[in-house]
């Protein structure tokens, strides 16, 4: 999906809530081996950093040069641009291992914009048997400031959902109840019933507002005419968050799937 966040990579992945260490530890707990690990759709890497700590490398690709671009350098992480039109072998290829040589793929907050059957037949090449681990997890618009706060965003959250023009967006806003996902459950969710958890960022209101800002939904309803955001609004909220500079933790709903090859 390149080109959603393309035109304000800097500011989306700025506002975008950090995911606690303890993800990367319990999924290496549960794969074999820790030798090689894939980030697929990692974006700024964030999540391949992560896993980067407890496998001795790390393949980290992405659709989007422009996110590619904004990764975060480390000893044992390699970035490679993967345009749709490379082939399944071709991605097999580029992982390094080839077939039956991974021992994590990672998804984070990005497998719904994927073509599902031809990553998963991609995965089910690359993953390691026994033991090797698949885990894709998202957020959406689902999060806890105050009661005040959140039923004005709840509001505000309504007025989008004409404008998610993408019709993978119902995966992430269904929470992945939706999201197909044939592996074997491995107690970190299963196809249908995801693991719910839970991701807390602290944020000033112009730094809330700059994400909202960055929302594909508003993108959406500003190509259409319509200002989500606008001057009302957005002192509607102001008010209800308590101040243009007061810093408040959001408490981000996540939920996440990972299983093994059947």
């Amino acid at each position: 999906m390149s080109g959603v966040y393309d035109n304000q990579a800097d500011i989306y992945l700025d506002a975008r809530p950090t995911y606690p260490a303890d993800w990367y530890s319990k999924l290496a707990a549960l794969s074999h081996r820790h030798n090689l690990a894939w980030d697929a759709g990692t974006g700024n890497g964030q999540a391949a950093i992560g896993i980067a700590e407890h496998y001795e490398r790390v393949v980290a690709t992405d659709v989007s040069e422009t996110m590619l671009n904004l990764g975060k350098p480390h000893p044992k992480v390699t970035y490679h641009h993967t345009p749709p039109s490379m082939t399944e072998d071709e991605m097999v290829n580029l992982i390094g291992g080839g077939e039956n040589s991974v021992d994590l793929i990672t998804v984070a907050t990005a497998v719904h914009w994927f073509d599902l059957p031809r990553f998963y037949a991609i995965a089910n090449r690359l993953l390691r048997r026994p033991g090797g681990i698949i885990a894709v997890w998202s957020y959406n618009t689902d999060m806890v400031v105050s009661p005040e706060f959140d039923s004005v965003m709840t509001r505000f959250n309504a007025e989008t959902m004409p404008y998610c023009k993408f019709p993978e967006s119902q995966y992430f806003l269904d929470g992945y109840k939706t999201l197909p996902f044939p592996f074997e459950s491995v107690g970190l969710g299963y196809e249908g019933k995801p693991i719910e958890l839970e991701m807390k960022k602290t944020v000033s209101f112009e730094g809330f507002l700059r994400m909202l800002r960055s929302w594909s939904a508003v993108g959406a309803a500003k190509e259409k005419g319509v200002d989500l955001l606008s001057d009302d609004v957005v002192k509607e909220l102001e008010t209800a968050w308590g101040g243009y500079e007061l810093v408040r933790t959001i408490v981000y709903k996540t939920f996440m799937l990972a299983g093994t090859v059947r």
